[in-house]
Order: C-alpha cells, then sequence, then structure tokens
C-alpha cells in the first residue's frame, strides 16, 4: 500500500509575534500568520507540477483545524533588543505547466523584508535555472539574471513573499515566519 499527496494548491502567509516566551513568540506569529490551528509538516523546496497558486482566503478555506498540512516556513527569532529579523519564501513556477519549481525559504538577521524577499526570490529562481538548464553566471546580481531567466522563456513567474521586524526594546522573544501552505 503506497501513501502519496501531492498538493494541488499552494498559499502564502507571513506573521510576527512577540511574548517573553519563546514557543509562545512562535505560537503568537503562527496565528498573525492565520496557520496555528493546523498541524504543519516542514517539507522541501519543491513546487509541484501543475500546483496552483491561491490567495490565502481560499487556501484557508480548503483546510480544517487540526489537519496535517505540508508548508515550506522561513522562521526567525530573537529575544535581543533592536536586532533586525527577517524571514522570507521565494517561488519560481517553469513555463511547462508538467515540470516542477521551486520554493525556498531564507531566515536571517539584518536585511529589510525587501532585501530579504529579493534573496529568496532570487534562490528559487536560481534553484529552477539549474534544474532547465538556462546559462547564466551566478556572480552576476540578481536584476540582470532575472532578465536572462526570464528572457529563456523556461521561468513564467518568480515571486517572493517576506516579513522583517526588529527584536523587541524589553527583550521579550520576539518571532518572524513566512511560509508557502499546501493544499491538498
Amino acid at each position: 500500500m503506497s501513501f502519496s499527496v501531492v498538493p494541488s494548491k499552494v498559499f502564502f502567509v507571513t506573521g510576527l509575534g512577540i511574548h517573553r516566551h519563546k514557543l509562545a513568540s512562535f505560537e503568537a506569529s503562527l496565528r498573525s500568520a492565520n496557520i496555528a490551528q493546523f498541524n504543519l509538516v516542514y517539507v522541501s523546496s519543491i513546487l509541484p507540477p501543475r500546483c496552483e497558486v491561491v490567495s490565502k482566503e481560499e487556501g484557508l478555506q480548503s483546510l480544517s483545524p487540526g489537519q496535517i498540512v505540508y508548508c515550506v516556513m522561513a522562521r526567525s527569532e530573537t529575544n535581543e533588543p533592536s536586532r533586525l529579523i527577517t524571514a522570507a519564501i521565494g517561488m519560481a513556477v517553469p513555463n511547462e505547466s508538467n515540470r516542477y519549481g521551486y520554493i525556498s525559504e531564507h531566515h536571517g538577521y539584518g536585511l529589510t523584508a525587501d532585501e530579504a524577499g529579493e534573496l529568496a526570490e532570487d534562490l528559487a529562481a536560481t534553484m529552477l535555472a539549474t534544474t532547465l538548464g538556462i546559462e547564466f553566471d551566478p556572480d552576476v546580481a540578481w536584476d540582470e539574471r532575472k532578465q536572462i531567466y526570464e528572457a529563456s522563456g523556461q521561468i513564467i513567474k518568480t515571486t517572493a513573499h517576506a516579513v522583517a521586524a526588529e527584536g523587541d526594546p524589553k527583550g521579550l522573544w520576539s518571532t518572524a515566519i513566512s511560509a508557502a501552505v499546501f493544499v491538498p
């Protein structure tokens, strides 16, 4: 007997949480993202073929509290006052619907949401480009590589969802999350 789950839809969320306990801060970030009611299972970075990107609202309507839900998640946390935390998810979709794409996660410190989002988008596009055989110079700036990827006609969409926050000034735990949530 085999068991196979290939998601048909994906949606994206971000969240921020602050609390004196690290775990409660994470829970608050999940609540902020509206995904705390699920049993989350982290998976790696493949966007299944023909997986439709839907709105958060549509995706949430397809899920039930307590359900086991697969996601790619970036998570960053700190209890250092004013330390900048970021969490970002990037996505790259191939032109051919029967091919898989990539979802990348980036979590770290010291970047703005825009910078972290650009990095995550770049990572996803670069991973996809290497599997498609697109020739590029990895040392060239993202904007230039993005043009090469688009000109190839093999990558039709790249995007990112990112969040950044400064650590709580009183030293409470601050958690930032960004996730791609899969719907069966």
